[in-house]
């Protein structure tokens, strides 16, 4: 093994091949035939150029060995040069979105505390682009994540910028490949996959906004040979026209991942016939890596709707009570990355871990073991929504709500959707049952809530949502919503 930091490998692609690309930005917006517009390529040279200059910007202002960076810019080459730049000192990058209310960024920084919050590009004009002595960040990464409360917690990897140079790349990515990725580099999946590209030498197509047709466009140009998806996009390209996917060639993709929600069965079974089963890949895990599963489209369409198999030191279903759950039996999913409780793969800034005996971990997920040891998920244990890949937590949002002087009460749910897989629904309690102006219900909102989260329909009552201790059923309001007028149960 031949461990070396993560810019020193970056730095090693340039040198072997300087003028090959590096980065496409891509922000126009699906337009069939317009191929070109809104894309611009830094070549290795110019992105570590980029890189080193940003680097010295951030010295400038105080930045050095372990400080965490926050990183509030949209999908760019500035955001990759500063993640870079970062580990270029040995600092942390901490991305977040660039789209985030200033309330919301404001409880981030105040946990985060970081030394510079880089929401504009910064100045770089003038500065040297020279090399910078080598660096080591520990950790790689803090990520930021929503906790049940609705306040944010970081999620820091205990894992330092050091790659095995003598080792193939990871993720069935090859070296000096092509990756597309659509996704937004403040999550966990999209940052991940995109780094570990560039650090294989790929040339990365970097998408500013998801668009269907758009990213068609861009396989047939580019020529990936991976990429990654959440269920949600999927569900997008596969509702486009027949004659629109078919005008495309997509046969350069040989390893797509989906992951971050659960993926519908006839959805990923679409996807297989569509482009193979070899190149369907499916990983269930958590920002916090304390395990995962990973399984093919071959093996999938053996054990449909599964998530893969699991390595029993690492997983366990539990009942309540603590005891194993029966082979298809549905507890709570628990991992661990080892059976050393001294070992771990993260640490939250912010919140405390769901920890039991032996180093047993839960996020909250719901699922079954079968009797091959393969995992399926069954839903969360909490109120989390899962929409468009996203995690939701209504207690947010209720806080928000609340705030509007009309709100008596309100309880925020998540009702099925075939396109986001959840859609965040408000129920709000007024005096006298009547609605809000809902222009003015979601400009309240807007000052306090990234735009996804505002809900995405409203009910009003004068109903009572909660008990007298003040709790929710929250489950209950929703199965109330998904039975049909004739008071039978309506199947998702």
């Amino acid at each position: 093994m031949a461990l070396i930091s993560y810019p020193h490998r970056l730095a090693d692609h340039v040198a072997r091949d300087p003028d090959h690309p590096a980065l496409t930005i891509d922000t126009a917006g699906g337009r069939a035939g317009d191929t070109t517009a809104g894309q611009h390529t830094s070549t290795r040279a110019e992105l570590e150029a980029l890189a080193n200059r940003t680097a010295r910007a951030l010295v400038a202002r105080g930045v050095g060995p372990d400080d965490l960076v926050t990183i509030a810019l949209p999908n760019s080459a500035e955001f990759v040069a500063t993640t870079i730049a970062c580990w270029k000192l040995g600092a942390v990058p901490q991305p977040v979105s660039a789209r985030l209310p200033p309330r919301e960024l404001e409880a981030i920084i105040e946990l985060a505390a970081p030394r510079v919050v880089v929401d504009n590009p910064l100045d770089v004009d003038g500065l040297d682009d020279g090399p910078l002595p080598d660096a080591v960040s520990n950790p790689y990464k803090a990520m930021t994540s929503g906790g049940s409360t609705g306040r944010p917690k970081l999620i820091l990897a205990n894992q330092a910028s050091l790659i095995d140079a003598d080792a193939a790349p990871l993720l069935g990515m090859r070296i000096d490949g092509t990756h597309l990725m659509p996704g937004p580099l403040y999550h966990n999946g999209p940052f991940i996959w995109t780094m570990t590209a560039l650090l294989a030498g790929n040339h990365v197509v970097l998408m500013g906004k998801f668009d269907a047709e758009r990213t068609l466009q861009l396989i047939d140009r580019f020529h990936p040979d991976s990429m990654y998806l959440v269920p949600t996009m999927m569900a997008r390209i596969s509702k486009l026209p027949a004659r629109v996917r078919e005008h495309f060639d997509v046969s350069s993709l040989k390893v797509v991942w989906h992951l971050a929600a659960p993926c519908p069965p006839w959805l990923k079974e679409e996807w297989i016939n569509w482009l193979g089963a070899e190149t369907i890949w499916e990983l269930y895990g958590g920002t916090e890596a304390q395990a995962a599963t990973i399984i093919t489209g071959v093996e999938w369409m053996a054990h449909k709707g599964s998530v893969g198999k699991v390595n029993v030191d690492q997983f366990k279903v539990l009942r309540p009570d603590g005891t194993e759950a029966e082979p298809g039996e549905v507890g709570e999913v628990f991992m661990r990355p080892s059976d050393d409780e001294n070992l771990r793969t993260y640490h939250y800034i912010g919140a405390e871990a769901r920890r039991i005996e032996g180093g047993w971990e839960s996020l909250g997920d719901m699922g079954s073991l079968d009797a091959d040891g393969y995992l399926y998920l069954s839903d969360r244990q909490t109120d989390m929504i899962l929409a468009g890949g996203a995690n939701i937590y209504p207690a947010e949002i209720e806080a928000a709500l609340d705030e509007h002087p009309r709100v008596r009460s309100c309880a925020v749910i998540g009702l099925p959707d075939d396109d986001l897989g959840n859609l965040v629904h408000a129920i709000v309690q007024t005096d006298d049952g009547t609605a809000i102006d809902l222009d003015d219900l979601r400009a309240h909102l807007s000052e306090r809530l990234v735009r996804y989260k505002i809900p995405r329909t409203f009910e009003f009552t004068d109903d009572a949502l909660r008990d007298d201790a003040g709790k929710l059923r929250r489950s209950a309001l929703r199965a109330d919503r998904l039975k049909p007028a004739d008071g039978s149960e309506r199947e998702e």
